[in-house]
């Protein structure tokens, strides 16, 4: 992360920080010795912090496993540990980024709202600056002004954008999206597609549809599918994840909205809920307030 983006998400973590760290803190503060009790109202302010049973589980078997083997007896001794057994719930593999230097077709998926259309154009301005050639597909046929809305972001990202007319089968904006793709050797197409879940059926069809014309046109490429989730709806967007997930492999997260939310922690329970890496988080309405997630900053960021 930039100096500037990492100072930005340092100030939009502020309020989890004055939530989950200031509980964390209390916690340590108020315990001297460590016992059950103590494991106990840890344990519910990381939960109370959006970070969620299952990463707070792992999270809190890990610390009294190091306890136990370590002979600690101070909590004070407990806040390193805590911090690095946080960071480590959230380690991105290694290779979650290998797609960015192949041909790739990226998927983006989410309910309306989220997100998706901004995050669009700011990940279509990260990949260009990295030297690629980019091209976005307006496949969010249905709702009124998606299409414009989107042409906005990629003027705006300086990237070609493929659309249909307003209410167009979205088979029809990926076939000439596809196509261009192809004809102007481009490195990564991105597509917008309809932020709805009302009808899964209706939503695994298409995905399905423009799927086999991919596959079809352009063989094995390399592809991703992103889900975008907001951040300040904390929990829901666990739910939205599961909900996705039944009708598209997700292969990455694009965490939005960190600017300024109080659910901070939630960029925690979505990895270990959910085993599906966040990929980039935004943390404002500039195209470059964007960037690729980094665990340990991110923990840096909220606790430092």
């Amino acid at each position: 992360m930039a100096g500037g983006f990492f100072a930005k998400l340092q100030e939009g973590l502020t309020k989890t920080k004055d939530g989950v760290v200031k509980g964390i803190n209390n916690v340590l503060s108020n315990f001297t010795s460590v016992d059950e009790e103590f494991y106990e109202e840890l344990e519910e302010t990381l939960i109370m912090g959006d970070i969620g049973i299952n990463a707070t589980s792992r999270i809190m078997d890990k610390l009294r496993e190091q306890v136990r083997d370590n002979h600690i007896t101070d909590t004070e001794q407990c806040r390193t540990l805590l911090i690095d057994n946080i960071r480590e719930q959230m380690k991105t593999d290694e290779n979650a980024y290998d797609f960015e230097n192949e041909k790739t077709v990226i998927f983006v998926i989410g309910v309306n709202g989220v997100g998706k259309t901004t995050s669009v154009g700011k990940l279509a301005a990260h990949f260009r600056k990295k030297g690629k050639k980019v091209l976005v597909a307006a496949a969010d046929t249905y709702r009124a002004g998606a299409t414009e809305q989107l042409r906005e972001w990629t003027e705006r990202a300086e990237v070609p954008l493929i659309a249909g007319r307003d209410g167009a089968d979205p088979a029809s904006v990926i076939y000439d999206a596809v196509n261009a793709f192809k004809s102007r050797d481009c490195d990564i197409l991105m597509i917008d597609t309809a932020g709805r879940l009302h009808n899964k059926k209706n939503l695994m069809e298409e995905l399905s549809k423009m799927n086999r014309i991919i596959g079809k046109e352009l063989g094995g490429i390399k592809r991703e599918n992103f889900i975008v989730l907001d951040g300040t709806t904390g929990q829901n967007a666990i739910a939205q994840a599961r909900e996705f997930g039944e009708v598209a492999d997700l292969t990455g997260i694009v965490l939005t909205k960190l600017d300024g939310t109080a659910k901070g922690g939630i960029a925690v329970a979505i990895v270990s809920e959910l085993n599906i890496p966040v990929k980039y988080i935004g943390v404002g309405e500039g195209l470059e307030d964007l960037e690729r997630f980094n665990s340990d900053q991110f923990v840096d960021a909220l606790f430092s």
